[in-house]
Protein backbone atom coordinates (compact mmCIF):
# COMPACT_ATOMS: atom_id res chain seq x y z
CA UNK A 1 0.00 0.00 0.00
CA UNK A 2 1.64 3.60 -1.01
CA UNK A 3 1.93 6.28 0.85
CA UNK A 4 -0.87 8.35 -0.20
CA UNK A 5 -3.08 5.51 0.42
CA UNK A 6 -2.39 5.16 3.61
CA UNK A 7 -2.69 8.84 4.03
CA UNK A 8 -6.45 8.25 2.73
CA UNK A 9 -7.04 5.75 4.72
CA UNK A 10 -5.97 7.52 8.04
CA UNK A 11 -8.10 10.69 6.93
CA UNK A 12 -11.27 8.78 5.75
CA UNK A 13 -10.94 6.74 9.57
CA UNK A 14 -10.61 10.05 10.63
CA UNK A 15 -13.76 11.47 9.43
CA UNK A 16 -15.33 8.43 10.99
CA UNK A 17 -14.72 8.65 13.71
CA UNK A 18 -15.78 12.29 13.62
CA UNK A 19 -19.24 11.52 12.08
CA UNK A 20 -19.40 8.28 14.69
CA UNK A 21 -18.79 10.83 17.56
CA UNK A 22 -21.65 13.17 16.98
CA UNK A 23 -24.30 10.45 16.68
CA UNK A 24 -24.11 10.84 12.35
CA UNK A 25 -24.25 7.95 9.64
CA UNK A 26 -23.31 9.41 6.15
CA UNK A 27 -26.12 8.49 3.92
CA UNK A 28 -26.49 7.46 0.37
CA UNK A 29 -28.76 6.81 -2.16
CA UNK A 30 -29.37 3.37 -2.16
CA UNK A 31 -29.73 0.96 -5.33
CA UNK A 32 -30.55 -2.60 -5.02
CA UNK A 33 -29.52 -3.51 -7.50
CA UNK A 34 -26.00 -2.37 -6.92
CA UNK A 35 -24.89 -2.92 -3.50
CA UNK A 36 -21.80 -1.01 -1.88
CA UNK A 37 -19.50 -2.72 0.01
CA UNK A 38 -19.16 0.44 2.11
CA UNK A 39 -23.30 0.17 2.53
CA UNK A 40 -24.90 -1.03 6.10
CA UNK A 41 -27.99 -1.33 7.87
CA UNK A 42 -31.34 -1.09 6.50
CA UNK A 43 -32.95 0.58 3.68
CA UNK A 44 -34.76 3.76 4.67
CA UNK A 45 -36.61 6.38 2.04
CA UNK A 46 -34.37 5.28 -0.68
CA UNK A 47 -31.10 5.92 1.58
CA UNK A 48 -28.61 3.79 3.07
CA UNK A 49 -25.74 4.18 5.86
CA UNK A 50 -22.04 3.97 4.85
CA UNK A 51 -18.55 4.10 6.07
CA UNK A 52 -15.17 4.08 3.73
CA UNK A 53 -14.47 0.29 3.10
CA UNK A 54 -10.63 -0.59 1.82
CA UNK A 55 -10.57 -2.11 -1.38
CA UNK A 56 -9.13 -5.50 -1.80
CA UNK A 57 -8.82 -6.43 -5.50
CA UNK A 58 -6.75 -3.84 -7.73
CA UNK A 59 -8.56 -1.78 -10.32
CA UNK A 60 -7.45 -2.11 -14.16
CA UNK A 61 -6.65 0.95 -15.72
CA UNK A 62 -5.50 -0.38 -18.99
CA UNK A 63 -8.05 0.02 -21.49
CA UNK A 64 -9.04 3.80 -20.24
CA UNK A 65 -4.82 4.41 -20.71
CA UNK A 66 -4.78 2.95 -24.11
CA UNK A 67 -8.25 4.49 -25.18
CA UNK A 68 -6.93 7.96 -24.20
CA UNK A 69 -3.15 6.97 -25.46
CA UNK A 70 -2.41 8.88 -22.05
CA UNK A 71 -0.26 6.79 -18.61
CA UNK A 72 -2.68 8.18 -15.96
CA UNK A 73 -0.96 9.69 -13.30
CA UNK A 74 -0.14 7.03 -10.61
CA UNK A 75 -1.83 9.09 -7.57
CA UNK A 76 -4.77 9.15 -8.98
CA UNK A 77 -5.01 5.39 -10.16
CA UNK A 78 -3.89 4.78 -6.23
CA UNK A 79 -6.52 7.32 -5.21
CA UNK A 80 -9.25 5.55 -6.65
CA UNK A 81 -8.24 2.51 -6.09
CA UNK A 82 -8.07 2.74 -2.08
CA UNK A 83 -12.13 2.99 -0.77
CA UNK A 84 -15.18 2.02 -1.49
CA UNK A 85 -18.05 4.77 -0.52
CA UNK A 86 -19.57 7.77 -1.61
CA UNK A 87 -18.82 11.13 -0.80
CA UNK A 88 -16.58 11.90 1.65
CA UNK A 89 -16.71 14.85 3.14
CA UNK A 90 -13.58 16.58 3.93
CA UNK A 91 -11.79 20.22 4.57
CA UNK A 92 -9.48 21.97 2.80
CA UNK A 93 -7.96 25.39 4.31
CA UNK A 94 -9.27 26.99 1.17
CA UNK A 95 -12.90 25.61 2.05
CA UNK A 96 -14.69 22.40 2.29
CA UNK A 97 -14.70 19.65 -0.81
CA UNK A 98 -16.24 15.95 -1.09
CA UNK A 99 -13.67 13.32 -2.19
CA UNK A 100 -15.54 11.67 -5.08
CA UNK A 101 -15.26 7.69 -3.85
CA UNK A 102 -16.32 4.46 -5.71
CA UNK A 103 -19.60 3.11 -4.96
CA UNK A 104 -19.32 -0.02 -6.04
CA UNK A 105 -17.14 -2.29 -8.67
CA UNK A 106 -19.73 -1.05 -11.38
CA UNK A 107 -18.69 2.75 -10.70
CA UNK A 108 -15.29 2.02 -12.13
CA UNK A 109 -17.19 1.91 -15.25
CA UNK A 110 -18.38 5.27 -14.67
CA UNK A 111 -15.84 7.02 -13.70
CA UNK A 112 -13.73 6.02 -16.68
CA UNK A 113 -16.28 7.23 -18.94
CA UNK A 114 -16.53 10.49 -17.19
CA UNK A 115 -12.65 10.60 -17.27
CA UNK A 116 -12.56 10.10 -20.91
CA UNK A 117 -15.25 12.99 -21.66
CA UNK A 118 -13.17 15.23 -18.95
CA UNK A 119 -9.46 14.45 -20.86
CA UNK A 120 -11.65 14.97 -24.43
CA UNK A 121 -12.96 18.36 -23.42
CA UNK A 122 -9.57 19.67 -22.42
CA UNK A 123 -7.92 18.29 -25.23
CA UNK A 124 -10.65 20.26 -27.40
CA UNK A 125 -10.15 23.76 -25.80
CA UNK A 126 -6.26 23.01 -26.10
CA UNK A 127 -5.48 22.87 -22.09
CA UNK A 128 -3.11 20.67 -20.25
CA UNK A 129 -4.53 17.25 -19.06
CA UNK A 130 -6.47 17.03 -15.28
CA UNK A 131 -8.15 14.27 -13.65
CA UNK A 132 -10.67 14.62 -11.51
CA UNK A 133 -10.80 13.71 -7.84
CA UNK A 134 -12.98 15.61 -5.58
CA UNK A 135 -15.87 19.00 -5.93
CA UNK A 136 -15.77 22.02 -4.11
CA UNK A 137 -19.00 23.89 -2.31
CA UNK A 138 -18.22 26.07 -5.25
CA UNK A 139 -20.36 26.24 -8.40
CA UNK A 140 -18.22 24.83 -11.46
CA UNK A 141 -15.21 24.07 -9.60
CA UNK A 142 -13.94 20.40 -8.39
CA UNK A 143 -10.21 19.20 -7.23
CA UNK A 144 -8.29 17.94 -10.25
CA UNK A 145 -4.83 16.25 -10.28
CA UNK A 146 -2.45 18.26 -13.49
CA UNK A 147 -1.45 14.48 -15.44
CA UNK A 148 1.90 15.37 -16.32
CA UNK A 149 3.02 16.46 -12.82
CA UNK A 150 0.88 15.62 -10.30
CA UNK A 151 0.30 18.68 -9.32
CA UNK A 152 -3.07 19.20 -7.23
CA UNK A 153 -5.14 22.41 -8.83
CA UNK A 154 -8.69 23.90 -8.35
CA UNK A 155 -10.21 24.09 -11.51
CA UNK A 156 -13.14 25.63 -12.85
CA UNK A 157 -15.26 23.58 -15.50
CA UNK A 158 -13.93 24.62 -19.09
CA UNK A 159 -10.80 26.74 -17.74
CA UNK A 160 -7.03 26.14 -17.75
CA UNK A 161 -6.26 24.80 -14.06
CA UNK A 162 -4.62 28.15 -12.55
CA UNK A 163 -4.92 27.77 -8.79
CA UNK A 164 -2.26 25.15 -7.25
CA UNK A 165 -2.85 23.78 -3.96
CA UNK A 166 -0.40 21.31 -3.23
CA UNK A 167 2.58 20.18 -5.37
CA UNK A 168 1.41 16.53 -5.26
CA UNK A 169 -1.66 14.57 -4.17
CA UNK A 170 0.05 13.18 -0.74
CA UNK A 171 0.57 16.80 0.34
CA UNK A 172 -2.96 17.71 -0.64
CA UNK A 173 -4.29 14.74 1.44
CA UNK A 174 -2.21 15.93 4.44
CA UNK A 175 -3.92 19.56 3.80
CA UNK A 176 -7.24 17.94 4.68
CA UNK A 177 -9.23 17.29 7.48
CA UNK A 178 -12.55 15.87 7.99
CA UNK A 179 -15.52 17.87 6.84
Amino acid sequence: MSELQQQLLQLAQQARLKAEQQGDCWRAFADPAEISPAQYGETSEDQVCWWPVAQTDPLDFTGLEQGLDLILHPSVKAFYATLWGADLPVSHPRGAASLLLLWHPGDFIRLQQNLIAHVLMKRRLKQRETLFFAVTDEEDSMLSVLNSTGEVYLEQTGQEVKQLLAPDFLSFLRQLSPG
